[in-house]
């Protein structure tokens, strides 16, 4: 039975309390007038009665949301990716909240977000924004990533009920292809390119082409992943792209060259150069594994002017994540099978490693043809013979069949094509 408390509160506003659609007892903050209070008690509980017999729909739980402001919800996301939005429950990496905060505030401003009602049948306008990205020559992946943003948002608001729905469950996927390609420099190249590199870049470069660690990835190391024992580097699932543990080989000569230079304390030297050269206000990052520039494209490039390869090519461009390109190439040219070469490469599928990552050579494609033709055409009894003859060249123990001269529209027709 609907009622309210004899006596007010502090700031004297009465409290009420009503019997709700389930059977329990609900109280509620009214106004400073108690029949006011009273009247409001007993409106909830007739609504509540009429739930549970049947009368209305049961309120939804977005409707008590629908007006929270958008700014608001947008934090208490980020708060939670912050803690434990990642793969495995882990927490988002600093470049990702850096993005989708960025992303989300994009957002908020284009489609004048106030609230998360202005959230519903926002699909059109949303795909309108996307499109004027696109006008305006933004890759296919930097548009993905804008609707991925908000789709992600409104997808984590439905499950915690402050949406009835996705508003953009419609949302068509864009094109991601990537408007430049990266090459993968030959053997011959990363030789080159070793020699004449600055000598304290070489052995970062060393370590990257024989790794196809990210330069993210590489910052992270210190000398505590460095095992000596199994010949490699331990990697934290904290900090790796695919957000797992794992365990990279390397050979031993390059392993005793990172211990060395790392135990000397070198990276701790050069990147306190580098900061001070900078006037960075932050401190250096101390006992790495290794020093990487904060601008590893711009000291490739001059790396690349030093051993005179070109940046950019028909095949493509040659950047710092190039040289993971070229790792996962000479895996798969030093004959590797593929679930080895994707192992290595740390992907998901392999699709990854042999479509997105792997190249292919012109003359690596004519070595294979000419081999296979070596192994299948060679001999008396095999087709270039018939090819001979069909020209009008004779052999010595010509058979009836072979001495015959044949034009180019016999040979072809017996193949079952007919000539053009």
């Amino acid at each position: 039975m609907a009622g309210v408390r004899k006596q007010p509160n502090q700031k004297g506003r009465f409290q009420g309390w009503f019997i709700d659609a389930s059977g329990k007892q609900r109280f509620f903050l009214g106004t400073r007038s108690k029949p006011d209070t009273l009247r409001m008690a007993e409106r909830l509980e007739d609504e509540h009665r009429q739930v549970r017999l049947g009368y209305r729909p049961a309120p939804l739980s977005a409707d008590q949301h629908s007006k929270r402001p958008f700014a608001e919800v947008m934090e208490e996301y980020l708060a939670w990716g912050q803690s434990q939005g990642g793969r495995g429950g882990r927490p988002w990496s600093k470049p990702h909240t850096q993005n989708r905060r960025a992303h989300l505030g994009w957002w908020q401003e284009r489609l004048s977000l106030e609230t998360l009602t202005d959230l519903e049948g926002i699909l059109p306008r949303a795909e309108k924004a996307l499109r004027a990205l696109q006008a305006q020559g933004r890759a296919g992946k930097t548009v993905a990533n804008h609707a991925e943003a908000l789709h992600a948002f409104c997808l984590w608001c439905e499950q915690r009920g402050y949406l009835t729905a996705d508003p953009l469950k419609g949302l068509a996927p864009f094109d991601t292809a990537p408007q430049t390609r990266r090459r993968a420099l030959s053997a011959e190249e990363i030789s080159r390119f070793l020699s004449a590199c600055a000598p304290h870049l070489r052995l970062l470069y060393e370590t990257a082409f024989l790794s196809g660690l990210r330069a993210n990835e590489l910052r992270h190391l210190t000398l505590e992943h460095l095992d000596v024992g199994r010949c490699g580097l331990r990697l934290e699932a904290e900090w790796t792209k695919n957000r797992q543990e794992g365990f990279q080989p390397l050979p031993k000569a390059l392993v005793e060259c990172l211990r060395v230079f790392a135990e000397a304390g070198e990276p701790d030297r050069l990147y306190v150069q580098a900061y001070t050269l900078a006037r960075h206000h932050q401190p250096a990052p101390k006992g790495r594994l290794l020093y990487v520039p904060w601008h590893t494209a711009q000291a490739v490039y001059a790396d690349l002017e030093r051993a005179g390869i070109p940046p950019w090519t028909p095949q493509g461009k040659v950047d710092f994540h190039a040289l993971r390109v070229a790792f996962i190439n000479q895996v798969i040219d030093s004959g590797a099978t593929v679930k080895e070469a994707q192992t290595l490469a740390r992907h998901s599928t392999p699709d990854l490693t042999m479509n997105v990552y792997g190249r292919t050579r012109p003359e690596r494609l004519a070595e294979t043809v000419e081999r296979m033709a070596e192994k299948l055409l060679s001999g008396p009894e095999h087709v270039p013979s018939m090819y001979k003859q069909a020209v009008g060249a004779e052999t010595e123990n010509a058979t009836p069949f072979d001495s015959r001269e044949l034009r180019l529209s016999e040979v072809v027709g017996g193949a079952g094509f007919e000539p053009t």
